[in-house]
């Protein structure tokens, strides 16, 4: 199978996940039985949570060692990646929720 086969198999699978998904949420199921049915596992979502809390030390104290004003940019970037990580794992609830129904 060549690369390009590949790539048409894979733009398929992406192209039939998201008709699914919107089959889903018109039907009335909702956005989260809709990242459900499109694979999305709550696994994921508390993986992301992790993530950007990580991301977010990482941001707050890389900027502790700049100098002038690219310093308060750079807490403001730290404090604006921390406000992901509630939602990611509200989601990730939600999912585990949706998993278990």
């Amino acid at each position: 199978m060549s690369l390009s086969d590949k790539a048409d198999d894979l733009g398929s699978t992406a192209k039939s996940a998201a008709n699914d998904a919107v089959k889903t949420v018109k039907s009335g199921g909702g956005v989260v039985a809709a990242l459900s049915n499109a694979g999305f596992k709550s696994e994921y979502a508390y993986a992301a949570g992790f993530a950007s809390i990580a991301a977010s030390w990482v941001a707050h104290y890389a900027s502790r060692g700049k100098k002038g004003d690219s310093k308060a940019q750079a807490d403001r970037w730290g404090i604006f990646v921390g406000h992901w990580a509630p939602t990611f794992f509200a989601l990730g609830v939600a999912l585990k929720l949706e998993e278990n129904s």
